[in-house]
């Protein structure tokens, strides 16, 4: 069943006539409505074009946080072979929000990381809808220094709303392993390639994508808040989300254009939910040509590259 957003209501209607006089085709044989029905996909299909010809930054929000999105799980299932998840921060649990091990990328061995959402209810709850608390952090971080021992590019995929809020994640120092997980991402001495998959939700995203090389889907989003978030505390009012959408500069061609992103992935039309195998395999193809750049670097050198990025960057972003 496929889901629309909002916006996408008058699609829904034309597909779904297409598909009605269909259905009755299939049940009685001498009806003939194949042109009918090809017209009405001609005109689904431009009107689709239209709608994703120019997205807002809202719009581009809700496509981002599609349930039909392909996660964290089926990039890994698509892209990597021999993967081995492992599991906890030798601390004090293990966080499903993040999932991470070791695996091979085009045979190249590497440690793969990233949020999981889930794909159903339990699935999401069981993920806290890709909220990591702090044990997931430092079970990143843990994989971070194993991929730095052994000379093993890291990946990380991010699809995260933002670091879990709840009381006990305060407790058990949420901000301090934020802050950890992103100075280790400066420290290794390894490729590391970041792609934002879907959300980049605040330091949440931040930990996993202080990296040598940041790719953003084409409509995904990647800010230091939600535009609802934003709009709470700006305006007092979360139905302002599409005034702090615009406001926040958050999608991935004005953050290319600010130097936060390296480079957009373009996605299938319509988004990569309507053409998951598409949209996984460009993201496949992307990461190899990112880690390709870095072929013969040496450890001091990406480290001092990634560090001189992020230094650059603000000024980068006053100036524009």
């Amino acid at each position: 069943m496929t889901h629309y957003l909002d916006f996408e209501k008058p699609l829904a209607e034309i597909e779904g006539k297409a598909e009605e006089l269909r259905a009755l085709a299939r049940k009685n044989e001498e009806m003939h409505v194949e042109d009918e029905a090809a017209a009405l996909d001609r005109k689904a299909e431009d009107l689709l074009k239209d709608l994703y010809k120019k997205l807002t930054p809202w719009r581009k929000c809700q496509v981002a946080r599609h349930p039909d999105r392909p996660h964290c799980k089926d990039y890994i299932e698509a892209l990597f072979t021999e993967y081995t998840p492992l599991a906890g921060d030798r601390g004090f649990a293990d966080d499903h929000a993040v999932m991470g091990g070791l695996a091979r990328f085009n045979d190249r061995p590497v440690v793969v990381i990233g949020h999981e959402k889930g794909n159903d209810t339990q699935s999401r709850i069981e993920r806290n809808f890709g909220m990591a608390r702090p044990e997931g952090y430092r079970k990143a971080i843990r994989l971070m220094e194993m991929a730095d021992k052994f000379g093993l590019p890291v990946i990380t995929l991010v699809d995260t709303p933002g670091a879990y809020p709840g009381k006990g994640a305060e407790e058990r120092g949420q901000s301090e392993a934020i802050a950890r997980s992103t100075e280790k991402c400066l420290q290794i001495g390894v490729p590391l390639v970041t792609v934002i998959i879907g959300e980049g939700g605040s330091g949440g995203a931040v930990a996993f994508a202080t990296a040598n090389r940041v790719a953003m889907l084409e409509h995904s989003v990647y800010s230091v808040i939600s535009p609802e978030g934003c709009a709470s505390i700006l305006w007092k009012d979360a139905e302002k989300m599409r005034e702090a959408a615009e406001a926040l500069r958050l999608t991935a061609q004005d953050l290319l254009k600010l130097g936060v992103a390296d480079k957009v992935i373009p996605e299938p039309l319509g988004g990569a939910h309507r053409a998951r195998e598409e949209a996984i395999a460009a993201v496949g193809t992307n990461i190899a040509a990112l880690l390709q750049e870095m072929d013969g670097m040496k450890p001091a050198e990406l480290v001092k590259a990634r560090r001189q990025k992020f230094l650059a960057m603000g000024s980068k972003g006053l100036a524009a």
